[in-house]
């Protein structure tokens, strides 16, 4: 019997990982925002990041936004040390030539 299985990497974060990385503001440290947002995107924002409230779904979507821009940096700084190395590139297939 044939059984075709797909596999996909879905990053997953524990509630106490979550917790570590990215505190929940607590009541000393939230202030009251007025937006016009989508509720649409807001349920399917809600439903992918398993929050249980719209408040949860949108403050987790911001830490996604850190994290993401926080790798982003840490990845522009390691490729600005290796071209520092004084490594030598060399381009055989003549792709990046001007």
């Amino acid at each position: 019997m044939y059984m075709p299985i797909h596999f996909m990497y879905i990053r997953c974060y524990t509630g106490t990982e979550r917790m570590e990385q990215y505190p929940m503001a607590t009541a000393k440290n939230r202030m009251h925002k007025h937006f016009q947002l989508d509720p649409a995107k807001i349920k399917r924002a809600q439903k992918a990041l398993r929050a249980r409230t719209e408040t949860e779904a949108v403050e987790r979507s911001l830490d996604l936004a850190i994290a993401e821009q926080r790798r982003n940096q840490l990845a522009r700084k390691a490729n600005e040390r290796f071209l520092r190395s004084g490594i030598e590139i060399k381009d055989v297939y003549g792709a990046l030539e001007e």
